[in-house]
């Protein structure tokens, strides 16, 4: 057994989705595991051995797949290795190889396994600053994450720093009264840092235990960005000297290689320190999580794999590889 294998079959017996959240990842990855290895039996169709052919058949799946072109190198020469090392694998046991190596290369950065939504227990209140391009399922993702934090006991205040765009105030105040947590809010073209300025001092004086705070949906050049966001943070700071304590890039996987790029906006204009890859129930470009996951070594921490407000799940490796090659 590979120690890749070792570490899958060890830790998948500490994994913990319950069934509702197993079947909905499953489904919600039916699409790319359809798409996948559909490719992969044309590929190794009349084939017995895993030859040349079958790993450049392979490679361009995987990066069809949207898995990129750095990850899929690397995964292609892992898998040269263990055939120089076995003399003769048979293409039957190819599954099972992509398994053990993705399992490997994702262990590499998602060092955590819970499927729970935990929060640091000495961060009172946790401040998480989520950023993202607008269309991505931002929004969505801060009310889902807002209910399923309420849902596990914690007390969250939710703070409206897109001051941009009137809707996504709108939207935020209509999944606050949804979830039932509180919002703090000022007008639109109002500045985002006194917006977080003023959700911290609120959450503070509540003796909350989370606070998420929105900020601006737009792609603008990097300076001003990084600008803006810098500003938000410097304020925060002076409510809360560590603040923020994380800082979550929401991307949709159902871009594929755009999200690559926005990945590669957000990490030069910030510091981000966690991913959220959403709406990976309606795409085949489900492999987009393992490339970048790998490329920026930065953790994917939730997935959104449905539409219904518990369909973001946190981030499992061992289950979301489980389903993928189940």
């Amino acid at each position: 057994m590979s120690f890749f294998k070792r570490i899958f079959s060890s830790e998948k017996k500490e994994s913990g989705l319950n069934e509702q959240a197993k079947q909905t990842l499953d489904k919600g990855l039916e699409k790319t595991k359809t798409s996948f290895f559909s490719k992969l039996t044309k590929a190794v169709a009349g084939k017995s051995k895993v030859d040349e052919d079958v790993l450049d058949n392979l490679e361009e799946i995987l990066v069809a797949s949207d898995v990129g072109v750095d990850t899929t190198l690397k995964i292609i020469k892992r898998i040269e290795r263990r055939v120089a090392e076995d003399k003769y694998l048979g293409t039957d046991e190819l599954n099972q190889i992509l398994r053990d190596e993705i399992a490997g290369l994702l262990s590499e950065t998602n060092n955590t396994n819970t499927s729970e939504f935990e929060i640091p227990a000495n961060k009172k209140p946790y401040v998480l600053m989520v950023v993202g391009v607008n269309g991505v399922g931002k929004t969505t993702t801060i009310g889902k994450l807002a209910y399923q934090f309420n849902k596990a006991g914690f007390k969250v205040v939710l703070g409206a720093g897109d001051t941009f765009r009137a809707a996504a105030i709108d939207q935020l105040q209509i999944w606050a009264d949804r979830v039932g947590v509180s919002i703090v809010k000022q007008a639109m073209g109002s500045d985002p840092a006194s917006v977080a300025f003023d959700t911290l001092k609120s959450a503070v004086s509540q003796d909350a235990d989370v606070v998420i705070i929105d900020t601006a949906g737009r792609l603008h050049n990097k300076v001003n960005l990084m600008n803006e966001l810098t500003k938000v943070k410097r304020v925060m700071q002076k409510v809360i000297e560590d603040a923020p304590h994380d800082v979550l890039l929401v991307l949709d996987g159902s871009t594929g290689q755009n999200a690559f790029e926005q990945a590669k906006q957000f990490t030069a204009a910030t510091e981000v320190t966690c991913l959220a890859v959403t709406k990976l129930d309606g795409t085949a470009k489900g492999g987009v999580v393992i490339g970048i996951s790998d490329q920026f070594q930065i953790p994917v921490k939730y997935i959104g794999v449905g539409e219904g407000i518990e369909d973001l799940q946190v981030f499992n490796k061992i289950e979301f590889v489980d389903s993928f090659f189940k």
